[in-house]
């Protein structure tokens, strides 16, 4: 089915177009996040880079959309939104939720004869690993509290009891996703898959997130960096700079 240039805004971000740029990079963010979360990677890579951001329905300018219940069917409304963009390589760069929804897009990619560039899995263990987790089913206070320990919304909208109240529900159904996501039957990929974990990340191990080394054929490798499950925060520069090492034979 052909996708409008309307549908495909909707889904798809560019905050600083790039058309010369030789490489395309598709930020997929994390639970209960949206697309200008990557606002300061698209400054920093750009023009080299074209960076994308993927706005998922039920926040910010989609808050009055419904959210998508599952990876699955998330996975294949934005590999449709992608549509035309197949004419250079596109690396895709997912944290937390976004590796797994990543991974889901990989899959499609080659499953229609296309491959991912490389997939920046952040912030996640393997898609085979499994941990019993159920945060989407506690209460408000309970999942305000996994928000503060992860430290990954403002703490000023956490205050906002209106505001709060806005993004709770996509943020519950966001976990309620993940937490429910079993990797599908199926071969590895065989693009390159890179790594990226805090040395103190509550959501993934060291050990766990070498598990996705089981996913791939192509290569793997796995840097570890200081921090907890929003590392990418405070070392946002040694990140920016291990995207654009992988990158930049692509980019030319």
């Amino acid at each position: 089915m052909t996708i409008t240039s309307a549908e495909h805004d909707l889904w798809i971000r560019r905050f600083h177009p790039a058309p010369d740029a030789k490489v395309r990079l598709l930020c997929l963010p994390h639970a209960g996040g949206s697309a200008s979360f990557y606002f300061p990677v698209s400054a920093a890579l750009s023009p080299g880079i074209e960076v994308l951001a993927v706005q998922y329905p039920g926040r910010q300018d989609r808050r009055s959309e419904p959210s998508i219940g599952t990876v699955a069917e998330l996975a294949d409304q934005v590999y449709r939104a992608l549509g035309p963009l197949d004419d250079k390589p596109l690396a895709l760069f997912g944290h937390s939720m976004g590796a797994v929804l990543g991974f889901e897009l990989a899959r499609r990619m080659e499953a229609d004869g296309r491959r991912a560039a490389v997939l920046f899995a952040s912030g996640r263990r393997g898609p085979a690993t499994h941990r019993a987790e159920s945060v989407h089913k506690r209460d408000d206070d309970g999942l305000v509290s996994e928000l503060k320990s992860l430290s990954g919304t403002n703490t000023a909208l956490l205050g906002d009891e209106e505001i709060l109240r806005m993004i709770l529900p996509a943020i519950r159904n966001d976990y309620r996703a993940v937490e429910t996501y079993e990797r599908p039957a199926g071969g590895p990929l065989t693009s390159q898959i890179v790594v990226l974990i805090g040395d103190d990340d509550p959501k993934s191990t060291v050990e766990e997130a070498k598990a996705w080394a089981e996913e791939t054929t192509g290569g793997f490798s796995l840097r570890v960096f200081p921090g907890g499950h929003f590392y990418l925060a405070t070392q946002q520069k040694a990140v920016l700079g291990e995207i654009s090492d992988r990158l930049g034979a692509l980019a030319g």
